[in-house]
């Protein structure tokens, strides 16, 4: 981000491409462009790169308000034409999750016999044990959902973070030269379980007020442009639709765990529509939620079978993911020795657990036999931002990689 001198935001500026894993200048190099604008609105999706630097320098969150995530782990599969009904949709709740750990799953019937089906985590579990990957492949080995895959084959597999904090989790929406638009400030409306309705009414209104304040005002030349009449304007609409449902996901933090979340998302969205004089906050932020490994035991998952359940591995693989070996790793370690010194004694590495696509790994230490190294396979990462959310230590800085590397996603 390229900040003026009067600390409104002037634009972006891209990453320098050419460049080797030991941040040298390789002959292919070719330097960054900066990208000035009147406005600058980042869409950059669920926990941005961009924007959770955005949003700590300009202090766009009041002190102790933070977002909540969840984490999707979704297949598509082509499946036997005479178990296949287009349009037929089916949720889940909790199974196979504990009753302290939110989360349900989805089945869609798509076109052409295809069937995309998934698990949502949220990612403030306690147990730093749990495997979403493992439990999304538990959530496959239900007889019910077994028997309309047996047969069938797998197409793709893919993951991403999503945003669950809804109202309570909303930072300020505009500031000098920009605004914050889509997923990236967290428009999800949880209940419904959509998100897109909410993004797209944001760019609109956005750019809207954008146009105002360019055309129709003359604003921009000497001072830098405030969209104020934008987070207006997602109040009187979005926001609305946000606080009726506001207190849904948090409920679900009582000693009745899924139970009484449930019991009360069912009074409150059927009958109160939010029109109580409360709001419940939620507790405290994914990576502080995870607890000490010694307050839990291991899971016990059953192995995969290869022909409804698969290891990590063999679903990265269908992925598509790539990332050129000679660039800078984009998964960054700010202290080089937390792994190894507190997650790992702490709580029992859970990058290895939390992570859908195999990219962190505790080995054995050539250089120091009998101890453990921390390693990196970020060229398995789908790009899901779960290792930046839920990392008990917050020591893992997830950045953009070099180019067009990643995932390359069909029908996920």
């Amino acid at each position: 981000i390229i900040y003026a001198d009067d600390g409104s935001v002037r634009g972006i500026a891209t990453n320098d491409a050419g460049v080797s894993k030991e941040f040298k200048q390789k002959a292919s190099y070719t330097p960054g462009i900066e990208l000035h604008g009147k406005v600058t609105l980042f869409a950059e999706g669920c926990h941005g790169s961009l924007t959770k630097g955005l949003i700590n320098k300009l202090k766009l969150r009041k002190e102790g308000q933070f977002q909540t995530y969840g984490l999707g782990i979704k297949e598509v599969w082509e499946v036997d034409p005479e178990k296949h009904s287009p349009g037929d949709i089916v949720h889940t709740m909790g199974y196979p999750l504990d009753y302290k750990t939110y989360g349900g799953g989805f089945i869609y019937h798509m076109e052409d016999n295809k069937v995309s089906l998934g698990l949502v985590v949220g990612l403030d579990y306690q147990n730093p044990y749990l495997s979403p990957y493992k439990e999304f492949q538990r959530f496959k080995a239900h007889p019910f959902v077994t028997n309309l895959l047996k047969g069938g084959r797998v197409l793709s597999y893919g993951a991403r973070a999503l945003t669950e904090g809804g109202v309570q989790s909303l930072p300020k929406l505009f500031f000098p030269g920009g605004a914050l638009i889509g997923d990236t400030a967290g428009f999800v409306n949880v209940p419904k379980i959509k998100g897109t309705h909410n993004a797209m009414k944001s760019g609109i209104l956005a750019a809207d007020s954008a146009y105002k304040a360019i055309v129709s005002d003359g604003l921009g030349e000497s001072a830098p442009i405030v969209l104020s009449d934008y987070e207006e304007a997602v109040n009187n609409t979005i926001r609305k639709e946000l606080y009726e449902v506001r207190n849904v996901r948090p409920s679900f933090h009582t000693p009745l765990g899924i139970w009484g979340g449930m019991m009360w998302s069912g009074l409150d969205t059927m009958f109160l529509k939010g029109r109580v004089p409360f709001t419940f906050q939620h507790p405290h932020p994914d990576h502080a939620m995870t607890q000490p490994a010694a307050m839990h035991k291991p899971i016990d998952y059953p192995k995969p079978d290869n022909e409804i359940t698969f290891d990590i591995l063999t679903s990265v693989s269908r992925t598509g993911t790539n990332h050129a070996e000679d660039q800078p790793v984009h998964l960054r370690l700010k202290d080089q020795t937390v792994e190894i010194r507190e997650n790992l004694p702490v709580y029992a590495g859970p990058e290895q657990r939390f992570c859908p696509a195999g990219v962190y790994e505790y080995v054995d230490d050539e250089a120091n036999p009998g101890k453990k190294r921390f390693q990196i396979n970020s060229q398995n990462c789908i790009h899901c931002k779960t290792c930046d959310i839920k990392d008990p230590a917050q020591n893992i800085d997830w950045t953009v990689p070099e180019g067009g590397g990643g995932p390359q996603y069909v029908d996920t």
